[in-house]
């Protein structure tokens, strides 16, 4: 077994020499990180232990793994100093093609993109395999083993910086750089008390990570909590007073049936199928619906003032779906200038306006398929994958079918919609369907319950949830 040998030298107070297995000797005192006590030695790490890996047995193979009781453990199972059972586990026969380790085996992820935060670095508790990127280091002596676990840990930080090499596809430590550590190497007796010692300290060290997660936690969730309070009174018209000067909201709805009567006139928007007129009589809300009056009492969430008044979303707009281009024809997005969403490009959007996607489409695109090009100020709303990313359009432009979007009949609503539709989104969400994953479907989205308050009250609402989002930011 090839083995070196460091020590120090007797005439001087502090110089170190190792001794190679010829027989040579060379200084290293320049190579040793800090001094240590007289009665200390510095060891290198594979002095200490035997290292060697693991692999992956044949995932065709049934017999591998039908059944298995044989923890395999891999970097998703490092999540633990001790590890006692793995996520995949391999029968007798796939073992039989390996090395089985014993309790007490330190094992080391080697390969992984974890390596640029962290060594994970645990005991295995029962026996077990490894995967290939997982390192074993068998002890000589594993009364040695939690004062060389916390020793490397202690090298954590040199490791990660100069240990480990990045690579195209994922990093990797410096394996023999890494076994030819340095390990500071105290008496027996003395690793014993430090253990003990770090022990207790992990024990408060552990309580404090606890603590300060539920912290961090609680921090960060509450300015989302505040921002749902804040929403909540927006709608409940209890964020800014009423004004009994403020013509009411009835008169802002006729204006928009107006206003869609002239669109539809044009061809510019669709007569819908189902219109709604909702109203108050005898402290009761009812709706007229393809010329049938209900009452809906049992829909309405919550109050709200006298002036304002309950409508049907596709009272207030027009709900548009959309649609991808064949991908296999290029000429469908060859030069496109068409902006085109999709409810994954809608997790980038910062603020309250989306301007373009990851892709655009051709023109070619858009006539070929249910995508439909609209206008700016359309409020576009992922209706799956997941349901409620919301966002204004700052210009003209198109999403794919993930999306049921509105297009306002008066663009005046726009502002005070978008925050209104991102505080319905948990009731919207409640309404959906599918068993693969759950979607909103237009005509369901079209009839999503809006509260809506006189035109001026909705600029003094939107301008106060402005200020108050400014001061939630910066919670």
């Amino acid at each position: 077994m090839f083995q070196n040998y460091v020590f120090a030298a007797d005439n001087l107070p502090y110089a170190f020499y190792e001794r190679t297995a010829d027989g040579t000797e060379h200084d290293i005192t320049d190579e040793l990180p800090f001094e240590i006590p007289e009665s200390w030695e510095w060891v290198r790490l594979r002095s200490l232990g035997v290292f060697s890996g693991g692999k992956t047995p044949s995932m065709s193979n049934s017999k591998f793994w039908a059944g298995g009781k044989i923890p395999w453990i891999s970097s998703k199972d490092m999540k633990a100093k001790n590890i006692t059972s793995s996520e995949m586990m391999i029968t007798q026969a796939a073992a039989d093609t390996m090395k089985i380790y014993a309790p007490g085996t330190i094992v080391m992820v080697v390969r992984s993109g974890i390596l640029k935060r962290f060594l994970p670095l645990s005991f295995l508790a029962v026996q077990a395999t490894i995967n290939q990127d997982l390192k074993a280091l068998e002890l000589f002596d594993n009364s040695i083993g939690d004062f060389l676990y916390y020793a490397i840990k202690a090298f954590e930080p040199y490791i990660l910086f100069e240990l480990v090499k990045a690579v195209t596809t994922v990093d990797s430590l410096k394996f023999d750089e890494f076994r030819d550590l340095f390990i500071p190497f105290p008496p027996m007796d003395e690793q014993a008390r430090i253990v003990a010692n770090l022990f207790i300290i992990e024990k408060y060290v552990d309580d404090y990570d606890i603590a300060d997660q539920k912290l961090t936690a609680l921090n960060a969730s509450f300015p989302d909590i505040l921002k749902k309070s804040i929403l909540q009174a927006a709608v409940q018209g209890k964020l800014v007073e009423q004004d009994p000067n403020d013509e009411p909201a009835s008169v802002l709805l006729e204006r928009i049936r107006t206003e869609k009567a002239a669109l539809v006139k044009t061809g510019k928007a669709k007569k819908s199928k189902h219109e709604s007129v909702i109203f108050r009589r005898d402290n009761s809300h009812y709706e007229i619906l393809d010329g049938i009056e209900r009452c809906i009492d049992d829909e309405i969430p919550f109050d709200i003032p006298d002036s304002w008044e309950w409508c049907r979303l596709n009272s207030l707009g027009q709900i548009v779906g959309g649609g991808t281009p064949k991908t296999d024809n290029s000429e469908n997005w060859r030069n496109g200038t068409i902006p085109w969403l999709t409810p994954a490009d809608m997790k980038y959007v910062s603020g309250r306006y989306v301007s373009h996607g990851e892709r655009n489409i051709s023109e070619q695109g858009l006539s070929r398929s249910s995508a439909q090009l609209m206008p700016e100020n359309t409020i576009v709303y992922s209706s799956r994958a997941p349901i409620g990313y919301v966002a204004i359009a700052s210009n003209p432009l198109s999403t794919n079918q993930g999306f049921k979007s509105v297009v306002p009949y008066f663009e005046g609503v726009v502002l005070y919609l978008y925050y209104c539709l991102i505080q319905r989104t948990p009731e919207i969400q409640s309404r959906a369907s599918g068993t693969t994953f759950k979607e909103i479907s237009g005509g369901e989205f079209g009839l999503t319950l809006i509260p809506l308050p006189p035109f001026t009250e909705q600029s003094r609402i939107v301008e106060r949830i402005e200020e108050l989002e400014l001061t939630r930011q910066e919670l």
